[in-house]
């Protein structure tokens, strides 16, 4: 059998340098942390929101002009 000990203080690594690739620069921390940056994932959903939104204000304001409540 192995005589493997777990080491749950990574004594075993934890003097060992950071690795840097050899093949690829380093990337700076701003490039690194626009990988994490939110993104739009539904192209055009943030404007139809806008628009909806639009609309029930045009709506609401309409009824408030003319006297009806819509929350009755």
């Amino acid at each position: 059998m192995n005589n493997i000990t777990i080491n749950d203080n990574y004594e075993d690594i934890i003097d060992h340098p950071h690795y840097q690739s050899k093949k690829r620069p380093h990337m700076s921390n701003r490039n690194r942390a626009a990988q994490f940056a939110p993104f739009a994932a539904l192209t055009g959903y943030d404007d139809a929101i806008k628009e909806t939104e639009r609309l029930a204000t045009e709506r609401a304001e309409a009824d408030q002009n003319s006297g009806l409540n819509s929350f009755s």
